[in-house]
């Protein structure tokens, strides 16, 4: 009997130290992804600034552009996209992004 809770106890106490040790582990783990991935989230969050500008519900690419240096051309439409941002072409045949969240504010603002 002694035996079999000195054992549950172990195996408890090592299942605990386990659970602990793998938590700590995937935190490191998601630091470093975060860190390794730091610039396209940056650039994320700077499309969302400008794509969040109260007076402007568009933006050409040519600002995105010059504002995001360090990107291609492709690579920041794929930043665009990943921050919910929609492109449309205008009659002149520039492009330009919205925030898919601000479709009715633009409609509205159409109207």
């Amino acid at each position: 009997m002694e035996t079999a809770l000195f054992s549950l106890a172990g195996t408890i106490v090592g299942g605990l130290i386990t659970l602990l040790v793998q938590r700590q582990r995937f935190g490191q783990e998601i630091k470093l992804k975060r860190e390794e991935n730091k610039t396209e989230f940056m650039a994320e969050s700077t499309v969302k600034h400008f794509l969040n500008h109260k007076s402007y519900t568009d933006r050409s690419f040519e600002t995105l552009k010059k504002h995001l240096g360090g990107f291609d051309d492709d690579e920041l439409r794929k930043i665009l996209v990943r921050a919910g941002a929609i492109r449309n072409f205008r009659s002149d045949n520039s492009e330009w992004w919205r925030l898919l969240s601000r479709m009715d504010e633009y409609i509205e603002r159409k109207r």
